[in-house]
C-alpha cells in the first residue's frame, strides 16, 4: 500500500515549505500600525541564515479592513515592503486573510455587528471582497507562495463547541473564500487555515470537513498543540493527526506546532522541535511551519500577552532575535531536508493496514458522539506500537473501504465497525491476509460488547458474555504468557500489559473456541490471544482492549504492544525494512526517485543508546554482517549522509535522531 506523502507542486523556489508563523517583536498582531522595516528585515535574515524558506503572514483584518468597501492602502503599502524584504532574504510567504482570531483573543472589524461570519448574506460577501481585493494586490509578488483563507476560524467565526455550524454551510462558506482567490487571479496553492480540527480527525463535528472542502483547497494545514501524559505519545501526535489529516490524498502541511517556553525547560523544547518535525515527515508531512517567529517581551501590555503571558514566548528566536533551541533543530532539520533532496523523496511502501472505523468520522443513526474519543485514543496508541515495532502501516478508511494488497489489518480496541467491513476482513484472511482485532467493550453502558455482528465467525469462537454486563478485570496488570510460538515470541513468555479503563471498558471477553486455536493466556488461564486459520489466512483475537488499557494509562509507552505487532508482521508476511532491536528507537525508511533509500532513526530513551540496525535480506547494517545476511538476500548497507564507511553500529542521543543512506 502507498503511505501518503504527497507533496505541493507550485512554481515556487521555496519548495518544501520550511517556515515560522510571522508577527515582529516591534508589534505581534498590531505590526502593521507601526511597521519597522529594519527589524522585519532582521527578524528574517535570523530565520534565513538557519535554513527556513518562507514565513506565513497575517492581515489583521480589522486594521485593514476598516470599513466595509475600504481596505487600508497604507497598510497596504507595507505588506507590500513586507513582501520586498522576503524576496530580499530569498524567502517566500504565506498570507492569510480573515485573522480576526489571534492567540487567545478574537477581534473583530468594528463594523461587523455580531453577524454571523458563515450565514449572514452580506458579511460573507464582504469577507470574499476582502479576499479578492488583497490577492489582487499581491498575486503577481514573487514572494507570495501559497494563501491562507482564515486563521483558525472555528475558534472565531462560531465557538464549535458550544454552536456549531453545520458542515453544509462551512463548505459553501469555504467556497466562496476560495473562489474569490481564483477569481481574482491567485493561483498559489490555497488551504482554510481551519487547524484541520474537524471529524475526520478529531471525531469531533465543528462544520469544517476535509472531505467536503478538498474541492475548493490544494494542501490541508493541521495545528497541532494537544497534550497527552505520555512522552512517546506526545512526540508522535502531530504525526498521527498529519496521518488522519491525508483522508482526502492532498498534500499536508504541518502549518502550526511549537510551544512556550515558559511551561518547558529550553533542552526540552528542542526535543519536541527534534522529535515533531522528523516524526511528522516520517507520517507524511511535506511542509512545516512553526509558531512562532519570536518572543514578545516587549509586548506585555499588550493583548492578548497581557491576558496569555505565555503566548509571549513561543518564539523560535527570543525578544532580541537570538535563536533558542527550537531554531536550531530546524536549521538541523533544514540540513537533513536539503541533503536527502527531500522533494524527490517519498515513504516506502507498507503491507499493514491501520483500520480507521468509520464511526470516527460519520454520524451514523443512534451512534454516540461520546465513543469517538475512544476510537482516536486507540488508534494512536496502535500507531505509536507500531513505530516501536518498525513496522510501517498505512491509515486505511473504512469509509473508503479496506485495501485489497494489505498482508495485515490491524484492528486496535475496535468495537464498532459497519457489515460490509466485517465481511470484507473475513474475505481477505481467506485470500491470504491476517486478521487482527483486539475486543473493546466501549467506554459507555450502552450496547456493551462487539457492535458488529458474528465475531464467533471471524475468529472462529463463542464468546460468553452476558447481556448487559461487562465483564470486568480484576487484575492491576495482564499476563499474556504463550502456550506455543507465535511470530517472535516464544513458548512460555509472558508479555505484561497495563490495566485501565472506566467500569465499561476495563472488561475482558470471556469465549471458547470453536475452531481458533489459543495461543496465550492470561494469569487464569483464560485464553487471551487466538489465531484461527481460515482459507489462505488467519484472523487472530486478542480478548482483552490492549491498545485502549494503554492509551488510559499515564507513561506507559513503550508498552508490549509492540511485540505483539511484530510478531504479527511475522506472521502475516509483512514488511519491516529496517528493525533495532529495542522499541525505544524506531526505523522508518524513504525513497527517492532515483531509488537512493534513506533510513530514519528516531530515539525515545531518555538516554544514550547505541543500536545495530538490520536491513531485511541483510545484517546489521552492512553487507555480510549478522544473521540476517546469511539467510540470503541483500539488504543494503548503511553510510552516513556525508559518505564514508560502512556503518554496523549506530549511536544515538537522548530522544535524538540520525538520518542514514541505505545503499
Amino acid at each position: 500500500m502507498r503511505r501518503h506523502s504527497a507533496q505541493l507542486t507550485h512554481d515556487s523556489a521555496v519548495l518544501p515549505w520550511l517556515g515560522a508563523n510571522f508577527w515582529s517583536r516591534s508589534g505581534g498582531p498590531l505590526m502593521w500600525r507601526d511597521y519597522r522595516p529594519e527589524t522585519v528585515r532582521e527578524e528574517l535574515a535570523v530565520l534565513r541564515e538557519h535554513g527556513l524558506t518562507m514565513t506565513r503572514s497575517f492581515f489583521y483584518w480589522p486594521d485593514f479592513h476598516p470599513e466595509p468597501h475600504r481596505i487600508d492602502e497604507e497598510l497596504c503599502d507595507r505588506f507590500r515592503d513586507f513582501l520586498d524584504a522576503h524576496t530580499e532574504a530569498g524567502m517566500g510567504t504565506v498570507p492569510t486573510f480573515i485573522v480576526g482570531h489571534m492567540s487567545g483573543e478574537n477581534w473583530d472589524p468594528v463594523w461587523r455587528g455580531g453577524r454571523d461570519l458563515y450565514e449572514d448574506v452580506w458579511l460573507v460577501g464582504r469577507q470574499a471582497w476582502f479576499v479578492s481585493q488583497m490577492t489582487r494586490r499581491f498575486k503577481d509578488h514573487p514572494a507570495v507562495t501559497g494563501w491562507l483563507i482564515t486563521n483558525e476560524m472555528p475558534g472565531y467565526g462560531r465557538i464549535y463547541q458550544v454552536d456549531p455550524p453545520s458542515s453544509a454551510v462551512v463548505t459553501a462558506w469555504a467556497q466562496f473564500m476560495c473562489d474569490a482567490v481564483r477569481a481574482a487571479g491567485g493561483t498559489q496553492p490555497v488551504s482554510l487555515g481551519d487547524g484541520a480540527w474537524g471529524i475526520e480527525v478529531t471525531g469531533r463535528d465543528n462544520g469544517f470537513s476535509l472531505r467536503e472542502t478538498a474541492e475548493y483547497v490544494d494542501f490541508v494545514g493541521p495545528h497541532v498543540y494537544r497534550s497527552d501524559t505520555d512522552r512517546p505519545r506526545q512526540h508522535y501526535r502531530a504525526a498521527f493527526e498529519c496521518e488522519l489529516a491525508a483522508v482526502t490524498g492532498q498534500p499536508v502541511v504541518l502549518e502550526e506546532f511549537g510551544l512556550s517556553t515558559d511551561t518547558v525547560s529550553a533542552a526540552n523544547a528542542g526535543v519536541f522541535y527534534r522529535q515533531t518535525l522528523h516524526n511528522s515527515l516520517l507520517g507524511g508531512a511535506t511542509g512545516w511551519i512553526a509558531w512562532n517567529n519570536t518572543d514578545y517581551d516587549a509586548l506585555w501590555e499588550q493583548a492578548p500577552y497581557d491576558h496569555h503571558p505565555f503566548e509571549m514566548h513561543f518564539g523560535i528566536t527570543d525578544h532580541t532575535g537570538r535563536p533558542k533551541e527550537p531554531l536550531r533543530e530546524l536549521a538541523a532539520f533544514a540540513d537533513v531536508l536539503k541533503r536527502v533532496d527531500f522533494a524527490r523523496c517519498r515513504r516506502t511502501d507498507a503491507d499493514a493496514a491501520l483500520v480507521v472505523p468509520a464511526f470516527l468520522e460519520r454520524g451514523y443513526p443512534y451512534s454516540r458522539p461520546a465513543d469517538r474519543p475512544l476510537i482516536f485514543t486507540s488508534l494512536h496508541q496502535g500507531y505509536v506500537a507500531a513505530r516501536a515495532a518498525d513496522l510501517p502501516v498505512a491509515l486505511a478508511r473504512e469509509a473508503d473501504g479496506l485495501p485489497e494488497d494489505a498482508a495485515l489489518y490491524l484492528l486496535p480496541a475496535t468495537r464498532q465497525l459497519t457489515t460490509r467491513t466485517r465481511r470484507a476482513l473475513e474475505r481477505r484472511a481467506r485470500e491470504g491476509a491476517t486478521v487482527y482485532l483486539s475486543f473493546c467493550s466501549g467506554e459507555h453502558p450502552t450496547t456493551r460488547g462487539p457492535w458488529f455482528h458474528d465475531l464467533d465467525g471471524l475468529f472462529g469462537v463463542e464468546l460468553q458474555l452476558s447481556y448487559g454486563v461487562a465483564e470486568p478485570i480484576g487484575d492491576d496488570a495482564l499476563d499474556m504468557t504463550f502456550t506455543e510460538e507465535f511470530g517472535g515470541i516464544a513458548a512460555g513468555e509472558t508479555l505484561r500489559f497495563p490495566v485501565a479503563g472506566n467500569e465499561d471498558s476495563r472488561a475482558y471477553l470471556p469465549v471458547v473456541p470453536a475452531g481458533a486455536r489459543v495461543v496465550a493466556t492470561d494469569a487464569h488461564g483464560r485464553p487471551a490471544l487466538l489465531t484461527y486459520a481460515t482459507g489462505k489466512g488467519r484472523t487472530v483475537l486478542a480478548t482483552y482492549p490492549l491498545e485502549h488499557m494503554a492509551a488510559r494509562t499515564a507513561r506507559v509507552n513503550p508498552e508490549q504492544t509492540h511485540r505483539l505487532y511484530a510478531a504479527l508482521a511475522e506472521v502475516a508476511g509483512a514488511a519491516r525494512p529496517v528493525t533495532v532491536d529495542t522499541p525505544y528507537v524506531a526505523a522508518d525508511t524513504l525513497v527517492r526517485e532515483d531509488g537512493k533509500r534513506y533510513v530514519w532513526l528516531v530515539s525515545q530513551a531518555e538516554r544514550e543508546l547505541t543500536v545495530r540496525p538490520r536491513c531485511a535480506g541483510g545484517g546489521a547494517g552492512a553487507e555480510g554482517a549478522g544473521e540476517g545476511a546469511e539467510s540470503g538476500g541483500d539488504g543494503g548497507t548503511l553510510r552516513e549522509l556525508t559518505g564514508g564507511d560502512p556503518v554496523r553500529e549506530v549511536t544515538i542521543p537522548p530522544y535524538g535522531v540520525r538520518v542514514l543512506e541505505l545503499t
